[in-house]
């Protein structure tokens, strides 16, 4: 009977022991977790706030940087559609006008050119037929109306995808003050040179600007365009885009 007494005495701290540890080890480890969640969201956030680009002045000297609008200049480009955009662009290009006439457009034939049977030559109904010198054309071009739309969602949306591929090969440049220049082609001439673009380079203003029109209309492979009137033709035809700082605030 001694004997059984202690073994119960032993027994019962070896069990009451690790129900307290192991209550006391979750409730440290739960508060924990979330954190780390936290943590890792606030990383992906500040990743996609935008391009840092620098800002260049009309001499081609560096003054400082912004950020350009990650909705867009720093969207993932979609290749499908900027190709299917390419597509229409340059399908209303051309222009369709070659037309041939038929059997039923060519002029004369009226009547049959000789008799059906006793004059040894093939039988013949009209000489507007095709096989005829100065007959109908089989097959030949139309004239049509072939161009294509594409809905104004689609146009915008191929639009940020052109810009933001031109972003992510780092040719899109900003220039503070190029709204301001002087009607001379030299200063102009200075900048590209400066900037080490590459030819055909587009000039995006925030309005019309008739100094910076005379400056540019002499320089080959240099244009001008507005926010308003830009697509996705002409940013992918384009190396380089300058963006006046002005403009920037329309881009939106």
């Amino acid at each position: 009977m001694p004997n059984s007494k202690v073994t119960r005495v032993t027994k019962s701290p070896k069990l009451t022991k690790p129900k307290i540890k192991t209550k006391a080890v979750a409730k440290k480890e739960k508060p924990s977790a979330p954190k780390k969640a936290v943590a890792e969201k606030t990383i992906k956030v500040t990743k996609s706030t935008g391009l840092t680009v620098q800002v260049f002045d009309i001499t081609g000297k560096v003054t400082g940087s912004t950020t350009l609008s990650a909705k867009i200049f720093g969207t993932k480009p979609n290749k499908n559609l900027l190709a299917q955009a390419l597509h229409v662009y340059f399908n209303n290009a051309s222009t369709h006008l070659a037309h041939t006439k038929t059997r039923g457009e060519v002029r004369g034939g009226g009547r049959k050119p000789w008799k059906q049977k006793g004059t040894g030559n093939a039988r013949a109904g009209s000489k507007r037929s095709p096989l005829w010198v100065g007959g109908g054309t089989t097959f030949g071009p139309r004239s049509r109306d072939a161009k294509l739309e594409l809905p104004r969602k689609m146009r915008k949306a191929a639009l940020i995808s052109a810009l933001s591929q031109k972003a992510a090969d780092g040719n899109i440049k900003v220039i503070s003050g190029i709204e301001k220049i002087q009607p001379k082609t030299k200063v102009m001439v200075n900048l590209l040179n400066k900037l080490e673009t590459k030819s055909p380079t587009l000039l995006v203003l925030s309005q019309k600007n008739k100094n910076a029109d005379l400056a540019t209309r002499n320089i080959p492979g240099a244009s001008l365009g507005i926010p308003s009137n830009l697509n996705a033709f002409i940013v992918w035809q384009n190396n380089n885009i300058l963006i006046s700082k002005e403009a920037l605030e329309k881009f939106v």
